[in-house]
């Protein structure tokens, strides 16, 4: 074997010396991953938050006198007071009539009110509706018994459901923590994101932290606050007029509007049911403030996205639907802006 000459030698032990080097930092950073990994979901849900409600921090901070940390605290506040308060409300709701309806079972004396004589009009699915209806105000256990197998194959993912919404609510509180804690390093925050991009796209690297920043306020304030506003007042309508379990409509509202697909799909047979049990006055009222609510979006839109970035709906919907098949209700959140932002980085590395 011919001996390797001196700079060979060198070459052999720098490759080596940086083969171990890649090998201890990869390693170093799988271990962190999977530290952090429980984490990870309401740790990026809280940057996106900070990120999209940071104009909303300054205008606090000026107007408190320059006292960052009350205005960290006082957004916090309101986050849980606007989203978790009717959701923790709208779950002890349903959970509170699941559980007067086994009760009911349980005693024999489960009931159901008649069905309204214009619930026979309903498009398409008017008649059976009418039939199965007045067959259950008749004898609900019989109808019960009728479509066992069904409820035995929904009751499982209800609960499902039920305990997601749960984790959902202490995932939003734990993001909102970590956005307030986030607001008060927001400068400091943006250089270390400006260095990281710097250090992957060199000259680029701020170009892409104002448009990472640009992409997350226009989703956050343009689709799901938008979303969330008429999933909290649409979802209050139908707590008030006593519709079943309000919260899982609100939550389903919220997805239709996050991948922009017309309330109305909810609201039109919500709707119906509360005309066929509420009298004509109480029915109306409902129906006028559905209508503005479910049309909202059209008049907030350009309030909210007037200054934003304009973002392909696909990817809403597919970061939508994959966060949320991937990390629950919070990952419907999350998924979305990550894509969107993932989009408008490619995008602009593309055009460059």
């Amino acid at each position: 074997m011919a001996q390797l000459s001196k700079s060979e030698e060198n070459q052999v032990r720098l490759s080596v010396r940086s083969a171990l080097s890649i090998a201890f930092v990869g390693i170093i950073l799988v271990l962190s991953f999977n530290v952090i990994k429980p984490f990870l979901v309401p740790i990026v849900w809280g940057i996106i938050i900070s990120v999209g409600v940071y104009p909303l921090h300054v205008r606090f901070t000026k107007f408190l006198g320059k006292r960052a940390r009350v205005s960290a605290v006082l957004i916090a506040l309101i986050g849980v007071s606007v989203i978790v308060v009717p959701a923790i409300l709208f779950t002890s709701t349903a959970v509170k009539n699941v559980t007067l309806t086994v009760k009911a079972i349980e005693e024999d004396n489960l009931t159901a009110p008649p069905p309204d004589p214009s619930v026979r009009e309903w498009p398409l699915i008017g008649e059976k509706t009418y039939e199965i209806w007045s067959e259950a105000a008749e004898s609900l256990n019989i109808t019960l018994d009728r479509f066992e197998p069904q409820l035995k194959e929904v009751a499982p993912k209800l609960t499902k459901t039920a305990s997601q919404a749960v984790i959902g609510i202490l995932l939003f509180i734990l993001s909102l923590l970590v956005a307030a804690g986030l607001l008060l390093y927001a400068e400091p925050g943006k250089k270390a994101a400006e260095k990281l991009f710097r250090a992957f796209l060199g000259r680029r690297g701020e170009a892409m932290t104002a448009i990472s920043i640009g992409t997350i306020r226009s989703v956050v304030q343009g689709i799901i606050g938008i979303a969330m506003i008429q999933a909290i007042f649409l979802g209050l309508g139908m707590f008030v007029i006593k519709v079943p379990a309000p919260g899982l409509l609100a939550l389903l509202i919220l997805i239709l509007a996050i991948v922009q697909i017309p309330t109305l799909l909810v609201m039109v047979p919500v709707t119906l049911y509360v005309f066929s049990v509420n009298d004509l006055g109480p029915a109306l009222v409902f129906t006028i403030w559905s209508i503005l609510w479910s049309v909202s979006d059209t008049f907030l839109k350009p309030i909210f996205l007037g200054k934003g970035v304009d973002i392909p709906m696909p990817a809403i919907l597919l970061g939508a639907i994959g966060g949320m098949i991937m990390a629950g209700p919070v990952g419907l959140f999350v998924g979305s802006v990550l894509l969107a932002v993932a989009y408008k980085i490619i995008s602009f590395l593309l055009e460059d």
